[in-house]
């Protein structure tokens, strides 16, 4: 463990696993906790809690702002435990001369998300600090579910169970960093943050029977697949031609050296599912995202790893991100 914190330390990756594991789960180990999951579940099983800041940089980007992402990054953690938003916090952290008129948008669009999910904001605060002290605005929320799909674990795994892809990956990375560096691309590419509550509803709807659900954010794909494996104590293969990619975002990707699987999303999410579910499981995602894709399959051929298959034949195994990636991305 290093002795000081670095950015690499907030990827969502390896350097993150080690710092939640070696110094907060130290700590504050109980039974709930140690479960990692997306939003925690508790009183027996009928709620979902859980809690985020956002520090996001910029604050406005191509299809969002710190203010959708936050509702939809509480409110989606909580749909990946099969509950409904029903009740979140707010709280403020505001740098002096900050414009109320930016504050408002951002209000705005919290209040949009908020409308999809059928969630309230019951409760907050705000704080205003010395001008410089912190980069512009700073939001956490904590957010309260009413579970209605129960079960759902990435202690879930088991061999021949399908695992699939709600629709193209890493658009929300791809677009901060276009947006930070001031990037003029020639195509539409926009994050993908999105409320997911609407599907995970639908796929309820249709009785499929949920075995793993997680939001593909910090580190992406590639630490939802790991985090399986390693819960699980399985096998992840994964055909890399069947993940969807955006032209625009293979682009990104090629001037930063990443790997469209490690950016992170805010309205993608990756489901498991038993084998004879996947074709009705993808025409219910299908119906959102035509890219929503099955990606690959459970097996036990390496325990607690991912494996990546090319379309020439060769393997390889598919790890945590690890490095800064791109910081301040949600």
């Amino acid at each position: 463990m290093q002795k000081t914190v670095t950015l690499a330390h907030g990827n969502g990756g390896e350097e993150n696993n080690e710092l939640i594991t070696k110094i907060f789960y130290k700590h504050f180990k109980n039974e709930i906790l140690q479960k990692s999951e997306d939003a925690a579940v508790i009183e027996n099983g009928r709620l979902a809690f859980t809690t985020d800041s956002f520090t996001v940089s910029p604050l406005f980007f191509s299809g969002g702002d710190i203010g959708k992402l936050a509702v939809c990054g509480t409110c989606n953690d909580l749909a990946m435990m099969g509950a409904k938003p029903k009740y979140m916090t707010c709280s403020v952290i505001i740098e002096e001369g900050f414009s109320t008129r930016d504050l408002e948008k951002i209000v705005k669009s919290m209040k949009t998300e908020l409308e999809i999910n059928g969630a309230i904001v019951v409760s907050g605060d705000t704080k205003v600090m010395p001008k410089g002290t912190i980069d512009k605005l700073i939001i956490n929320t904590t957010g309260i579910g009413e579970i209605e799909h129960k079960g759902i674990s990435s202690s879930n795994l088991k061999e021949g169970m399908s695992v699939l892809v709600s629709r193209d990956v890493g658009s929300h990375g791809a677009t901060i960093f276009s947006a930070r560096e001031g990037i003029a691309l020639e195509s539409d590419l926009k994050t993908d943050c999105a409320s997911l509550y609407p599907q995970i509803k639908a796929l309820i709807d249709a009785n499929i029977k949920i075995c793993a659900l997680r939001d593909a954010t910090r580190g992406g794909v590639s630490a939802v697949l790991n985090e399986w494996a390693k819960a699980s104590d399985v096998c992840v293969e994964v055909e890399e031609e069947k993940i969807p990619v955006q032209e625009s975002v293979k682009g990104i990707c090629e001037m930063l050296g990443f790997e469209a699987v490690d950016l992170a999303n805010e309205g993608t999410f990756v489901l498991c599912v038993e084998k004879e579910e996947e074709a009705k499981a993808l025409e219910v995602l299908r119906a959102t995202h035509q890219s929503a894709e099955i990606i690959g399959t459970v097996s036990k051929q390496y325990l607690q790893k991912v494996i990546l298959k090319s379309s020439w034949g060769t393997k390889r195994f598919l790890d945590l991100p690890t490095g800064e990636l791109l910081p301040r991305i949600c």
